[in-house]
């Protein structure tokens, strides 16, 4: 399976400004600048869409290791807080809140360090990646 996204750029770093299209289409023509990746700017920007994919990624995994286990969750939500440090990103933190019936705390946190470690994002990213779990 392949999967494709397209950036177009115009201009300078500073001054210019471009577009992403997705294969899919969820993402077309959406505007990103320096404004948008670095200031208050209309749009999206790198690390936010890496954030959004982690996140996802991540969430989806805990299921498949949630399913696997016996369980499934009412509901997980996940916010990646992605650090982007001079230049690079430094590191990428999962908090995920669930409910899931039946579950134990020490068999959900085994269940999101699992999904931490396996996650096909958490191996991309060449980066510190923790996670942390709430139970409601």
């Amino acid at each position: 399976m392949i999967r494709t996204a397209t950036a177009v750029w115009n201009g300078t770093g500073k001054e210019g400004n471009g577009h992403l299209t997705t294969q899919s289409t969820v993402l077309n023509q959406t505007q990103y600048s320096f404004n948008t990746r670095f200031a208050d700017g209309i749009g999206t920007n790198p690390e936010e869409l890496v954030a959004a994919a982690h996140a996802g990624c991540f969430t989806m995994k805990l299921s498949f290791v949630l399913n696997a286990a016996g369980f499934t969750a009412d509901s997980l939500e996940t916010k990646c807080e992605l650090e982007f440090k001079d230049g690079a990103i430094t590191k990428s933190h999962l908090i995920v809140s669930a409910k899931i019936p039946g579950i134990d705390n020490e068999k959900f946190q085994e269940s999101v360090k699992d999904a931490e470690t396996n996650c096909p994002i958490s191996k991309l990213l060449n980066t510190a990646i923790s996670s942390e779990g709430v139970l409601l």
